[in-house]
């Protein structure tokens, strides 16, 4: 079984080296000193105490690779669109992409059924590029629920959790996700076959969609996010607004707003990644986390106020980060108080 990982950071390292320990034939597409280093050394991966060095061909340039039975996506959402010409000759008539990315993916709507079904979103998708170039009917849904980290160049520190939900767009156990599912458990993964990944994917969003934008703005971490009484009022009123979103298309819910809520808490003192992003430099993963709610909303005719206010701030935040056109507020010249207003 040929496996690329698209994307091989933190997670997609885990993930690759733990298939390729498992006997698949796994190649990475990396770039920079982290490529570099994996190319000289291999990948060393540090979980559950040991030490793990695994040997995986690594390039930045897909054409080196050639067709994959299995592309698995392991890049920040935004990232995805530039990729898509660059992934071309990884496809082959059978290759099937596993989208292990945050937010809503771009094959969302294909087998949706409904009046939105086919649909595109422009803020994940500007122009359908995804859509027409790999092709919903290649996609596989993956939801990560792991965390994982770079500790230098080529090593890779699995954080906690080896769970990645998948399932195809319309429900079936398809010969192809069954036979991934199985290698992922072979390969001491964890992927339950989901008839209904798309109540996977909300889920996930849910919290991330609140979780993250606060955090980047206020600095704070989980623990102290759900536990304050505003941001936790906050966080709520978003994901609130979100479900009231999903809910015209049939997404089901299987914990409620605060269980939710407090799961989040539960895992501690955690910088989410869109503050990991922030203080790195690196753009933000707004649009597949809010900036889609809020077009999802306008779909359907639903508004979404409080998700609007959050996507305004953090979206400003990210201009000033990254000193983009942003220009400073014009001097207005103010009058001397008169002697009756003195």
């Amino acid at each position: 079984m040929k496996i690329c990982v698209y994307g091989a950071g933190a997670i997609g390292a885990y993930v690759g080296a733990q298939l390729a320990h498992a006997g698949a034939d796994v190649s990475f597409v990396a770039r920079g000193p982290h490529l570099a280093a994996m190319q000289r050394n291999g990948v060393r991966l540090l979980i559950d105490d040991t030490e793990r060095l695994v040997n995986v061909r690594c390039s930045s340039d897909p054409r080196e690779l050639g067709p994959q039975d299995y592309v698995i996506i392991a890049l920040k959402a935004h990232s995805v669109p530039g990729v898509v010409d660059a992934m071309q000759p990884l496809l082959g008539p059978e290759t099937a992409i596993v989208t292990a990315v945050n937010g809503i993916p771009y094959w969302y709507f294909y087998k949706h059924g409904g009046e939105f079904a086919n649909s595109t979103l422009e803020s994940i998708d500007p122009g359908g590029t995804q859509w027409k170039k790999l092709g919903p009917e290649r996609a596989i849904g993956c939801v990560v629920y792991p965390a994982a980290e770079i500790v230098e160049p080529g090593v890779i520190k699995h954080v906690y959790g080896k769970k990645f939900p998948i399932g195809e767009p319309d429900g079936t156990r398809s010969a192809r996700v069954e036979a991934f599912s199985d290698i992922m458990t072979k390969a001491g993964l964890e992927a339950p076959i989901r008839d209904n990944i798309r109540d996977e994917i909300w889920l996930k969003l849910w919290g991330n969609l609140c979780f993250n934008p606060i955090s980047a703005l206020t600095h704070a971490t989980l623990d102290v996010i759900t536990s304050h009484v505003g941001t936790r009022a906050v966080a709520k009123t978003m994901m609130l607004e979100a479900k009231s979103v999903a809910d015209r298309f049939g997404v089901h819910f299987r914990v409620d707003v605060e269980r939710r809520i407090d799961g989040a808490g539960a895992v501690g003192a955690h910088k989410t990644s869109m503050l990991q992003d922030l203080e790195a430099g690196r753009p933000m993963e707004i649009d597949p986390l809010l900036t889609v709610v809020q077009e999802m909303g306008r779909l359907v005719g639903h508004e979404t106020p409080t998700i609007d206010t959050v996507l305004a701030l953090i979206k400003l935040r990210e201009q000033i980060a990254q000193q983009k056109d942003v220009a400073p507020p014009a001097k207005q010249e103010h009058a001397a108080p008169s002697a009756k207003a003195a």
